[in-house]
């Protein structure tokens, strides 16, 4: 048995009348023992703190004595420590000295008694047991150690295993939005490539017009044209959502608004083989849930939809208001209550009891190798769960599969944004208000100082971040900074607003087309960040 420190060893002598406490010290030390005479209770009490393996301690030492220090030491003794005392007894019987020392043996607790008078023998063998005992407690300190030592080491791994499957399920969060994104590319190509040509075709017309004079009903070709570049910026919008890499708040959301922004998006994404219908429910209830990942959800479940249907078919998106009560809400393994539901239905090949039990399994999937992860309904499944809700499939082989999202209702107004502001709801510019347009690409800057002049503002250009901080550092009065991000020269938009002088100097308005840098800016609370192409105005 390991033994302990040599201090924790010790054994403290209580033995305050005549030479019993000299020649007990030197029987104990000529037997090996570490033993400290303690002349009185207080020195005793101290002694305990510098370590002990027992006390051996006269009666008539604590009998009478204010013993409440010592006692206070015994009783707050850590769980595994039980101190031995050896105490000395005389012959006298008299009841008073009865009761005190039963009084003194509950308060000390663990209290041998030996008998005076003692042979030398005896005492050094109520000794060694006494240590013994002592070196097992010590023994039991180590294992609790060890055992505490153990828990942080497992609660440590627990946590960095935590975080490590915190960033597997991001990595495989954006796997699944960029499958996704994959999915929409070959469609949306075409579709830009229809709407540049009625951007460009629309403009032509207008430029013959005004060539041959004929100033009457051009107002056609310019809404036209108009109307192509707002879903051109709708559908970059929707794919930078998709592939952004940021942590997403969950916020109020009306679902059937978010539908009718996506509905354009998945028409394109299923093709013109698959019709789609959607259902919303009138007077929809509100959700708390993340758009985004709601959005990409609706999307994966209308591919899973179309990849079922290899012939064409019909997707249903349906929304309705669910009152669950404790026999349904069983039945869909979730709390009751109140919560909308978001189905997609389709007319497709079905699933069989076998693949719907393993549908929300990760990499679980029947398609062929190398068209797809099996990872879209397990993230759905986690996303949903994660909200609160529960995802539920119905399906029957040969006539079709529904999934249905439930989501708890949230007691509240759904955020409502409008994101095309017209021009003329923009708000004018005060007297002598000065915008610096700051980007590379010609074509922008003269839209943007056009825009800004319409609106009152005088506008001033820069090419790249050099010329924008020459103008920063002149007199000219400025009040807001509008630069794009990439911009060429060694200096981009960031830097540029980074040498701004402290609060006090210009607003500053950060467009940008790339989604990685959503999540570095905005530590300025003057700065503002849209995407571009924004669609916006004012």
């Amino acid at each position: 048995m390991t033994r302990a420190d040599p201090s924790e060893e010790r054994v403290l002598v209580l033995t305050p009348t005549g030479r019993d406490g000299v020649a007990t010290v030197e029987l104990l030390r000529k037997a090996g023992h570490v033993a400290i005479a303690c002349p009185d209770v207080n020195t005793l009490t101290v002694s305990l703190e510098d370590g002990v393996g027992v006390v051996l301690v006269a009666e008539e030492g604590l009998l009478g004595q204010a013993v409440e220090a010592l006692v206070a030491w015994v009783e707050h003794q850590p769980p595994w420590s039980d101190l031995p005392f050896l105490m000395l007894t005389s012959d006298r019987e008299a009841p008073s000295i009865g009761r005190l020392r039963e009084q003194l043996i509950g308060q000390l607790r663990n209290v041998s008694l030996i008998e005076r008078p003692v042979q030398p023998l005896t005492l050094l063998s109520a000794i060694g047991s006494a240590l013994r005992a002592r070196r097992r407690q010590y023994q039991v300190r180590s294992h609790l150690l060890e055992r505490q030592q153990a828990e942080h080491d497992l609660e440590r791994r627990v946590e960095e295993r935590t975080a490590e499957l915190g960033v597997s399920e991001a990595a495989l969060r954006q796997s699944q939005k960029m499958e996704a994104v994959g999915q929409l590319t070959g469609g949306i190509a075409h579709d830009f490539n229809n709407l540049l040509a009625g951007i460009s075709g629309n403009l032509e017309l207008l430029q013959t017009r005004l060539a041959q004079g004929r100033l009457t009903g051009l107002d056609r070709y310019i809404n036209a044209a108009q109307g192509c570049s707002k879903r051109a910026a709708a559908l970059t919008h929707r794919l930078l959502a998709f592939s952004r890499r940021q942590t997403l708040a969950s916020k109020p959301t009306n679902v059937n608004g978010l539908i009718a922004g996506m509905e354009e998006l998945i028409r394109r994404t299923v093709g013109p083989e698959i019709t789609v219908e959607v259902v919303g429910a009138a007077g929809l209830w509100a959700v708390l849930v993340d758009p985004p990942q709601l959005e990409n959800a609706l999307l994966n479940l209308c591919i899973n939809a179309r990849d079922a249907m290899p012939g064409g078919g019909r997707i249903t998106i349906e929304t309705g208001n669910k009152c669950l009560d404790d026999r349904v809400a069983r039945e869909r393994d979730t709390s009751p209550g109140q919560y909308i539901s978001l189905s997609v239905s389709d007319t497709g090949t079905g699933m069989s009891p076998g693949v719907i039990a393993r549908a929300f399994e990760p990499f679980f999937t029947t398609k062929p190798v190398g068209e797809g992860t099996g990872l879209g309904l397990s993230m759905i499944y986690g996303f949903v769960r994660q909200s609160g809700g529960q995802v539920q499939i119905y399906s029957e082989m040969g006539q079709g599969t529904t999934i249905c999202l439930y989501l708890p209702r949230h007691y509240g107004e759904a955020e409502e944004v409008d994101v095309l502001a017209t021009l003329s709801k923009a708000p004018r510019a005060e007297e002598g208000q000065t915008v610096l347009i700051v980007d590379d690409e010609p074509s922008v800057r003269t839209l943007v100082t056009e825009l800004l002049e319409d609106l009152g503002y005088t506008a001033l250009e820069a090419a790249d971040g050099s010329a924008a901080l020459k103008v920063l550092q002149s007199d000219v009065r400025l009040d807001l900074l509008v630069t794009d991000v990439g911009l060429p020269g060694g200096m981009n938009g960031r830097q540029v607003a980074d040498d701004l002088p402290p609060p006090g100097g210009p607003g500053i308005e950060l467009v940008h087309g790339w989604p990685l840098l959503h999540g570095s800016l905005g530590r300025r609370s003057r700065w503002g960040e849209r995407s571009r192409p924004s669609g916006e105005r004012g």
